[in-house]
């Protein structure tokens, strides 16, 4: 598999480049984040990274996975009906999550403990005036990620995707979003974190279930990173993520670069999926054609013989008409 390329482009920590953070493909960033505070602590060791964790600590209790050791880190379903999943859930302060990762930092057959998508602020309120993320004016979700030699499944995020190693080790293997077709994803729900993942096991591919695992290969790339590297990863590229130290720690960042009143495209999916799939072959091509007409090929002239006060949700679309749209939409479907 090739390499992430490595971004050669300007860049200043305290504030990115537009056009890092705007890109239509995956960019490492070899210790572009070196200079943090937690990563400085992470190099010391992993006992200083969690004295320094703690000294930021609010005591606000944090959402704990753990997994057996017979999982071998893989957070994932329990068995092939993907109805349940292998791993407990329990609610944890920072410093027991902390004490059991330096607990069984020395077993090569530890549980698995992971800590995920943790909202930086609502624990470490201070953590964030240390370790800037330069993202200038940008509403991102800042979120830590916490674990051992944990294994998380390929998905995608609907946002664009900053992430900084700020201790131990971590693989990313991605994937352009037209693999979709190779990477044999599951269910929409339930899922183990939110987003459908897939179904293939990275470590053991199962080419003679999953054939077309072979193809999404060969368009994929990797990036090993270390402490201070970052990854910019763009909305829909897939992406599997793998813990490679006894202590490892994410931070990153999550926003969309559209407003607030669009909606996911996802909520769209799961109506098509109740109201389009299910139609008979004819009736499916004619939907294809008013999809590539009014959202995928259009431009003004889709609707310019329309006059603009009557253009409705076919013109702009703003918070307001947003709001209008989806009252319209949720009376529908409580008929």
């Amino acid at each position: 598999m090739r390499a992430v390329p490595t971004w050669t482009g300007p860049f200043d920590p305290n504030a990115l480049p537009a056009e890092l953070l705007t890109a239509d493909r995956p960019y490492l960033v070899r210790g572009g984040f070196a200079h943090w505070p937690v990563v400085q602590a992470a190099r010391q060791s992993d006992e200083a990274l969690a004295r320094y964790l703690m000294a930021q600590y609010n005591g606000v209790r944090v959402g704990l996975f753990q997994l057996a050791p017979e999982a071998q880190g893989r957070v994932f379903y329990a068995d092939d009906t993907l109805t349940d999943f292998n791993f407990n859930r329990f609610s944890a302060t920072l410093d027991q999550v902390l004490s059991g990762l330096l607990g069984v930092a020395q077993n090569p057959q530890a549980p698995g403990l992971y800590v995920g998508s943790t909202t930086v602020d609502a624990v470490m309120p201070g953590f964030l005036d240390a370790n800037l993320m330069g993202l200038g004016d940008r509403d991102a979700l800042v979120s830590l990620w916490l674990g051992n030699r944990t294994r998380i499944a390929a998905h995608y995020d609907l946002p664009d995707n900053l992430a900084v190693v700020a201790a131990g080790r971590r693989r990313f293997t991605l994937f352009p979003p037209e693999q979709i077709h190779n990477l044999y994803l599951g269910p929409l729900d339930p899922t183990p974190a939110g987003q459908p993942v897939s179904l293939v096991d990275f470590a053991q591919p199962d080419l003679a279930r999953f054939p077309r695992f072979s193809r999404a290969l060969e368009a994929a790339e990797v990036a090993e990173m270390e402490p201070g590297d970052a990854l910019f990863i763009p909305s829909m590229w897939f992406h599997h993520v793998e813990g490679l130290a006894p202590v490892n720690l994410l931070i990153n960042a999550w926003w969309r670069q559209t407003p607030e009143h669009v909606d996911s495209p996802l909520t769209a999916l799961r109506l098509a999926l109740m109201t389009l799939r299910d139609l008979p072959e004819k009736e499916r091509r004619i939907w294809q054609q008013h999809f590539q007409h009014f959202i995928f090929e259009a431009d003004d002239d889709t609707w310019a013989h329309i006059p603009p006060p009557a253009r409705g949700v076919l013109g702009p679309i703003d918070e307001t008409l947003s709001r209008q749209a989806r009252t319209q939409l949720l009376n529908q479907l409580k008929r």
